[in-house]
């Protein structure tokens, strides 16, 4: 790679758009995601599912609830007849009838917080086969991971949940891990989305590039991590990670979140946030240019940056509809191969409700990439000695059908994505497939030199 092809140049920040609205998904697409787990249950030959959530782990519940089980575990119950059976823990108990796909609602106290009561508590495997579940029939166990290779055949409930699912249908023989109807790349019902739900999860990814712009326009000597923070926590929104604001030596301490350590002319630069739908980082150095960067890094633009930022550009201009995520792998282990800057996960992989979906992309992978996908941009390049550079967005793909279903429905999103989409065209120079639709405001866009606010790296 040449690393002329790439230059620092005073440009316009991208377009953002604070204060967008978030829609809500119509109740057509919640019956209509249900509809996709009934006929992926048939396809397989699996009777009753058992879907499991928790606060960090209820996206699949969700899919089809519309809400999670906030801070107890919870159960849902699907037959292939269409029932629906909530298994709900003492405070959750209220949110059922307000589930987008209706049924009906036993109480699990064994669920619930600590030291609450449950008296009269009835066993869980017997609230499953009042749920439904019939002995004898083949059950799917919905966690949240899928397991693949080796690890076919395992499971990722609580044991004392995994227990009593095996006990109400009829033993271990009849249990198996239907996560993949969810989230499994080549046919998952999560993987597509249809324009409801383009829109929904475009509100997260543009909420977390908007607040990424008003936090790299943040970044000064002085400055602490929590006010960093701060700009990246958006509107109260739940964040799908850990919100990341780390300067300089990242972990002292064991710490995970912003602290009061303030930043410093030369430090590394992390900041990270993700909603439903989008996440967003950044990675460089707090610095106005490569004078400023201590010598043993003093390389680091052209070292690491660039062909970062070069790999980045081929992903961009190659990802279209019927590509591979083989293909895709290949394409970033020729320019920017692993051995040399030192990645190691999926360069790149799909967003929903939570930042990290599952993968089409790894070696020699077959799934084709589909119209109503939505993607993360994730390489992560480790060269020892160097700081890092990050900039992960998010990005999806859209056939004619749903370019023209989001145009006419949404109007104000198409107009987003139809700015976004000219700003990488016309200021960072990079030619995108017409399927190719911009959830996140700030895609392609890289300062190197945290403290030069002017100045991107642009394609000569």
């Amino acid at each position: 790679m040449d690393a002329n092809r790439y230059a620092l140049e005073t440009i316009p920040s991208p377009p953002a758009f604070p204060g967008a609205a978030s829609p809500v998904i119509s109740d057509e697409t919640l019956h209509r995601r249900l509809a996709a787990i009934i006929e992926r249950m048939q396809q397989q030959q699996i009777a009753q599912l058992i879907i499991y959530a928790d606060k960090e782990h209820g996206s699949n519940f969700e899919y089809l609830a519309g809400f999670i089980p906030r801070f107890e575990e919870a159960l849902l119950v699907v037959t292939q007849q269409g029932e629906l059976t909530y298994i709900m823990g003492n405070e959750n108990l209220k949110l059922v009838p307000f589930a987008r796909n209706p049924g009906r609602c036993l109480h699990a106290a064994v669920f619930s917080l600590p030291n609450q009561p449950m008296r009269g508590a009835q066993p869980l495997d017997q609230l499953l086969t009042e749920a439904g579940i019939v002995a004898g029939e083949r059950t799917g166990l919905v966690g949240w991971k899928l397991f693949t290779g080796r690890q076919q055949g395992m499971f990722d409930l609580p044991q004392f949940i995994y227990a009593a699912a095996a006990q109400a249908a009829g033993g271990d023989a009849q249990l198996v891990n239907a996560t993949g109807l969810f989230i499994s790349p080549d046919n998952g019902a999560r993987c597509v989305n249809c324009a409801d739900e383009v829109a929904f999860y475009e509100a997260g990814a543009n909420l977390a590039s908007t607040a990424m712009l008003a936090a790299l326009d943040s970044v000064a000597p002085g400055v602490t991590e929590k006010a960093l923070g701060a700009r990246l926590n958006a509107e109260g929104q739940p964040n799908t990670v850990v919100t990341i604001a780390a300067t300089g030596d990242r972990f002292a301490q064991a710490r995970l979140y912003p602290s009061d350590k303030r930043i410093a002319t030369g430090d590394k630069l992390s900041l990270t946030t993700g909603y439903k739908g989008g996440l967003t980082s950044r990675s460089a150095y707090v610095v106005s240019d490569a004078s400023e960067l201590q010598c043993n890094v003093s390389d680091w633009l052209t070292r690491l940056a660039i062909p970062y930022y070069h790999a980045v550009v081929n992903w961009l201009e190659q990802l279209q509809i019927g590509i591979t995520g083989g293909e895709l792998y290949s394409l970033i282990e020729t320019v920017l191969p692993k051995a040399q800057y030192g990645w190691h996960l999926n360069p790149g992989h799909l967003v929903a409700d939570e930042e990290w979906l599952s993968s089409p992309i790894y070696p020699d992978s077959a799934v084709t990439l589909k119209s109503g996908m939505l993607l993360q941009i994730d390489i992560i390049p480790s060269v020892p000695g160097y700081g890092g550079c990050s900039i992960e967005d998010t990005v999806g793909l859209a056939d004619a059908a749903l370019r023209d279903e989001l145009a006419r429905r949404f109007p104000d999103l198409w107009q987003r994505m139809t700015q976004r989409k000219a700003y990488l065209t016309d200021v960072l120079r990079i030619e995108l497939a017409e399927e190719v639709i911009l959830l996140s405001n700030t895609v392609g866009y890289l300062r190197p030199f945290l403290l030069d606010k002017r100045r991107a790296l642009v394609r000569q």
